[in-house]
C-alpha cells in the first residue's frame, strides 16, 4: 500500500538536473505551500525547490516516538517517496553532494529517518524541531557512513511534541554513523523555525554552491 505514492511533487526554482536541489519536507496537517514559505527567508537564488505531498497532510498517523510499526503504512510510503525523488534528482545528473535536506516538525522526523536509513555524502541535512522515528531505546544507527554530511538539528527545550532528549540522541546517530552533526536547544522557542536555524541553512547551501 502507498499512501502517498500517488501526490504530486511541487517544484519551484531552477528546472531539475540544471542546479543544486533543496528538498523541503512538511509537517503534519501542512501542505508543501507552508514549508515552501521559508524559501524567501533563506534568500538564496540558483536552486531547485522540491516539496513532496503528504496524503490527508499527514506522513504517518502517530507520534515519531511510537513505534515503527505503529505508522505503517504510512512511514514506509513516506520514506519511498523521498527515495525515489532522490533517485530521479541522481538521474538528471545532479550528485547527492549538491542535495540537501530539510525538513519541519514530522517532516523533519522523516527528514532524519530517511537520511540515516540512507547514509551517503548528502551536500547537507536540516532537521527543524524532529527526530528519528521510534519508541524509546529502539533508534539506533544503520549500515553506512554520512562521509562527513553536515547535519544540524535544531528544537526548543520547551516543545512539547518533540522530546528534547529524543533530538540530542538523533544527533549523536548521526555523529556515530560519519556526519558532522550539529545539535542546537533554543530556550523557549516554541513549535516555529527560528532565525538561527535559517542562518544554518543558509550556510550549509553556501557550502553547497560555492557561492557568496
Amino acid at each position: 500500500m502507498e499512501p502517498h505514492g500517488e501526490e504530486p511533487i511541487v517544484e519551484q526554482g531552477e528546472p531539475i538536473g540544471k542546479a543544486p536541489v533543496l528538498i523541503m519536507v512538511h509537517g503534519r496537517g501542512a501542505t508543501p505551500t507552508d514549508i515552501l514559505e521559508l524559501v524567501p527567508r533563506l534568500g538564496r537564488s540558483g536552486w531547485t525547490h522540491l516539496a513532496p505531498t503528504a496524503a490527508g497532510r499527514t506522513w504517518y498517523p502517530y507520534s515519531f516516538m511510537a513505534a515503527q510499526a505503529q505508522n505503517e503504512p504510512g512511514l514506509s510510503s513516506a520514506i519511498d517517496v523521498l527515495r525515489r525523488l532522490l533517485e530521479r534528482i541522481m538521474k538528471s545528473g545532479v550528485p547527492p553532494s549538491r542535495v540537501v535536506l530539510l525538513g519541519f516538525s514530522q517532516g523533519a522526523c522523516l527528514t532524519a529517518e530517511f537520511a540515516v536509513r540512507n547514509p551517503r555524502r548528502y551536500g547537507g541535512v536540516l532537521v527543524f524541531s524532529g527526530g528519528l522515528i521510534g519508541a524509546p531505546g529502539s533508534i539506533d544507527v544503520s549500515p553506512g557512513s554520512f562521509k562527513g554530511t553536515p547535519v544540524f538539528l535544531g528544537c526548543s527545550d520547551t516543545d512539547a511534541q518533540v522530546p528534547r532528549t529524543r533530538v540530542e540522541e538523533s544527533a549523536a546517530i548521526f555523529t556515530k554513523m560519519g556526519a558532522a552533526a550539529t545539535c542546537r536547544i533554543f530556550p523557549g522557542m516554541g513549535h516555529v523555525v527560528n532565525d538561527d536555524e535559517i542562518a544554518a541553512a543558509q550556510q550549509m547551501m553556501k557550502n553547497v554552491d560555492g557561492r557568496p
